[in-house]
Order: structure tokens, then C-alpha cells, then sequence
């Protein structure tokens, strides 16, 4: 795979400014591979192609962009290996993790989009009006480094499945999946210009990304205050925005639940992929009463959980994403035993010689106002809550300016759920329930607008027409 090239107007070609970003391995610390440092030219260029595709692939019967992406994902599953390879060097995260959940998980989303558009109610009738449902337009998708295939695969296909063209501007830290994305959609013969990947900075091109007069649409997910900045800048043409942002989610243990499971699922959220996951569960709301039993169940279990290479099948914990992920995350380690908080497991992060390793990191006596408990740390770094009363525990819960997800662990799922629909967030897991590709997924307050995922993702990418008809036409 070329890597020095980007993608525009169905070709591979070269960077307006002849100069490369590198990608470093942060287990190594080496510099592995370079893509194009896009400008706002590669910018104006991918635009221009994507908005003159967009007519024709608006109109495309929707059983045949179906059948192209049914075409586009038979080929991308070939890549699995590559695309494997590409996450674990390019991330950190250990391989047997960015085989299932950073790829294989990806695929299963790409077939549900596949599968959910053909239910999609693209027309609707009512009294007297027909509804359509037509494409925005012109989508720039601008994707993160901690998920860097799963988050472009949120966006691109849905939109492009709903008729949309596509300008994608990856992470620089992690932009390698989305090249073998594209060549997927090259093999796959895709119109030219419905698909087009500029790399590059986001101050240099993600802005311009956002105030870009052919783009009608920016999908964003990053930090909150990342995506406030890019917010202001589309809306100043009022262009659509939908922003995946922040999270800071709790997870309610209720009196006699099964803790130790609980504690198996609230740890593979915050302590797998390092603690980079906006969904990760760093807040742990126990009962009082419980406290020294659950600690204990925390030192024994964390126990388990094994850092090192990533390229090594038995690790569970790789590396952070950079050295400056790392020196955030030990800052915040630093500030919790500052602000009075105790370490029941790991410590503040000392750098190895090579890679940038931080320990699985549980902190105990934790009060919900502490800055630990209230800013996204995205790191594999746990606060331990406890609570007297089911209010007190809904009221912790709810006391941050986030609301992207959640669990409630009860000794029923009744109970679980009572609790649950108390919680201002986008999604709550109830005691051991499994992820739902085909749902929606958002958030509350400051972490975000809009849904990715399922029906409403599709929908998210288009526009409802209403022809007041007398409601017999369509």
C-alpha cells in the first residue's frame, strides 16, 4: 500500500505541498510510515469532486449503491490482516484486540448499514404530504486516532449509502486503515469522487473542512472541546453538523448484584484499547456497605489484566497512543493523589525505555467533585465512588457534563432498568446485555449531537422533504 498519496476524484494522486506527516509506532517509538501533509488545496480539490459526483450518485437506484457497498465490503474483508497489522502499529493496542474489535466489530458494522438501509423509510406517507428522504449533500467526516477504522466506518458508509459524497479527513496519528478503505472502494469501482481521503493536520485542514462552501455536511468525532471549535466554524455557513464528543460514564453496582462479573465488564471498557474509548466506564458508583468486599474484588481481579507488547496474542493493555497521550494521563494521576484520593492499584506512569506504557490504574475514595471523577482522563485510569442511597447514586451519575453511556448491574434486570432510565445518557448497558450494532449511539449534554449507528445513522445523513400532495403521491 502507497501511503504517499491521497486519494481524490477516483485516482490516487500526489499532495499539493510534497511534504509527509510520519506515523509512529508508540511501542517503538519509530516512524514507520508517511502520508501527505494535505493543504487547503487537496482540500478544495476533494470537495470539487465529491460535489461533482454528488447529482449522479443521488439518483444512483438505492438497490444499486447497496450492491456497490455489498461489493466494496467483500473486498475490505480480504485487507483483515493488513488492516490488523496497520492498528496494532500505528495505535498500540494489543492484536488480538485490534483483530475483533477494531476490525472484525468494523465489519459487522459495515453489514449492518448494508443490511438497515433497504428498511430505511425513504419515503413516507401521510395525511395529506409525502415525505423523502434526500441526501445532505457533500459529507466532510472528520475521524479520531483511538478507533481509527471504526469511527470512519460510522460515517462514511451510512452517508454514502444514503446518497451522499464523501470527503474523509482521518486522524494524522492514525490515518493508515482509511487507505485500504479506499483502495476497497476502488476495486469496488465506485463512481469517481463519491469517495475521496485527504490527510493532514487538523488545524490545517479540518478547518478549512468546516467552512468549505461545498461541503454541506461536517460529521465530527473528537474531544468536546475539539468539536465546539469545529462546530462554530460550520455553522458560520450553517452547514449540518453532527458531533460525536466526550464521555466521563458511570457504572452503577446495585446491593447484590454479581459484582464479579460487573467488575469483568466495567474493566474491559476502561482498561481495553488503554482506556482510549469515549464509551469507557471511569466512574464506578459502589454501595457503601459493600466497599471493602468490592476493593478487594478490584485488586484481584485487575491482577489479570497484562500490559506489554501488542504485537504479542496474551497482552490485554498495548501502549497509549503517543508520548503526549501519556504525559495527560500521568498528569491526571498526579492530580488525583493531589486532590485526596488513594491508588488501590497501579501508579503513576514512570517511562520505560522504549513505548509508552501506562499501568492499569484504580483509584479509591474518590468524591464526584474531584477533577479525576469529572474530566475524561482517556486513559486506562478507574474512580472509585461510593454511594448510600439508589438517588444518591442516580445523582452522581448524572453530575458531570457528559452523557455518552452508562451501566447498571442490578440483581434483576427490572431493577437494573428502573435505575437505568433515570441516567442522562445516550446509551446504558443493563447487566450483562451485548452491544446492538444496529442501534442508535450519541450522546446527552456535552457529548454530542446527533446518532451514529442503525437506522437513525443512515437517517442522520439526509434531509426530509415534504410535498403537500393530498398524500397520494410517492
Amino acid at each position: 500500500m502507497d501511503f504517499k498519496k491521497l486519494y481524490i476524484d477516483g485516482r490516487w494522486v500526489e499532495g499539493v505541498s510534497g511534504k509527509f506527516i510520519g506515523v509512529e509506532n508508540p511501542a517503538t517509538e519509530t516512524v514507520f510510515a508517511e502520508v501527505p501533509a494535505g493543504t487547503a488545496m487537496d482540500v478544495d480539490r476533494a470537495a470539487k469532486a465529491a460535489k461533482a459526483a454528488f447529482t449522479a450518485w443521488a439518483h444512483t437506484p438505492l438497490s444499486e449503491r447497496i450492491e456497490k457497498m455489498r461489493t466494496m465490503a467483500t473486498i475490505f474483508k480480504t485487507m483483515e490482516t493488513a488492516l490488523t497489522t496497520a492498528i496494532v502499529q500505528e495505535l498500540g493496542a494489543p492484536v488480538g484486540f485490534s483483530r475483533t474489535a477494531q476490525v472484525q466489530y468494523q465489519f459487522e458494522r459495515i453489514q449492518s448499514y448494508i443490511e438497515l438501509a433497504a428498511t430505511v423509510r425513504w419515503v413516507e406517507k401521510l395525511p395529506h404530504a409525502t415525505v423523502y428522504r434526500e441526501p445532505v449533500g457533500v459529507v466532510g467526516c472528520i475521524t479520531p486516532w483511538n478507533y481509527p477504522l471504526g469511527q470512519i466506518v460510522q460515517k462514511v458508509i451510512p452517508a454514502i449509502l444514503a446518497g451522499n459524497t464523501v470527503v474523509l479527513k482521518p486522524s494524522q496519528h492514525t490515518p493508515l486503515t482509511a487507505f485500504y478503505l479506499a483502495e476497497a472502494f476502488h476495486r469496488a469501482q465506485f463512481p469517481k469522487g463519491v469517495f475521496n481521503l485527504v490527510t493532514g493536520r487538523g488545524g490545517d485542514i479540518g478547518d478549512v473542512m468546516a467552512e468549505h462552501e461545498d461541503l454541506q455536511m461536517i460529521s465530527f468525532t473528537g474531544s468536546t472541546p475539539a468539536g465546539v471549535s469545529v462546530a462554530r466554524l460550520a455553522l458560520q455557513s450553517m452547514k449540518r453538523i453532527s458531533m460525536e464528543l466526550g464521555g466521563k460514564s458511570p457504572c452503577i453496582l446495585l446491593p447484590g448484584c454479581d459484582y464479579e462479573k460487573a467488575i469483568s465488564m466495567c474493566f474491559n471498557s476502561i482498561f481495553l484499547n488503554s482506556g482510549q474509548t469515549c464509551t469507557a466506564l471511569s466512574r464506578l458508583l459502589i454501595p457503601v456497605q459493600d466497599k471493602e468486599k468490592i476493593e478487594a474484588l478490584l485488586k484481584k481481579t485487575v491482577s489479570s489484566y497484562t500490559v506489554g507488547d501488542p504485537t504479542r496474542e496474551d497482552v490485554q493493555l498495548g501502549t497509549v497512543s503517543s508520548a503526549r497521550q501519556f504525559k495527560t494521563i500521568r498528569a491526571y494521576i498526579e492530580k488525583g493523589l493531589r486532590g485526596g484520593a488513594d491508588l488501590l492499584a497501579g501508579e503513576i506512569p514512570q517511562k520505560t525505555s522504549v513505548g509508552y506504557y501506562v499501568q492499569p490504574t484504580i483509584f479509591t475514595n474518590v468524591t464526584n467533585d474531584m477533577t479525576i471523577a469529572q474530566e475524561e482522563i482517556f486513559g486506562p485510569v478507574l474512580c472509585v465512588i461510593t454511594y448510600r442511597t439508589e438517588a444518591e447514586a442516580v445523582r452522581i451519575a448524572n453530575d458531570t457534563r457528559f452523557g455518552l453511556s452508562g451501566a447498571v448491574w442490578g440483581a434483576t434486570k427490572e431493577e437494573a432498568v428502573r435505575i437505568a432510565r433515570q441516567i442522562r445518557t445516550g446509551n446504558v448497558y443493563i447487566n450483562d446485555g451485548p452491544r446492538d450494532v444496529t442501534a442508535p449511539f450519541g450522546g446527552f449534554k456535552e457529548s454530542g449531537l446527533g446518532r451514529e449507528g442503525g437506522v437513525d445513522g443512515i437517517l442522520e445523513f439526509t434531509e426530509p422533504q415534504a410535498l403537500f400532495d393530498d398524500g397520494t403521491i410517492g
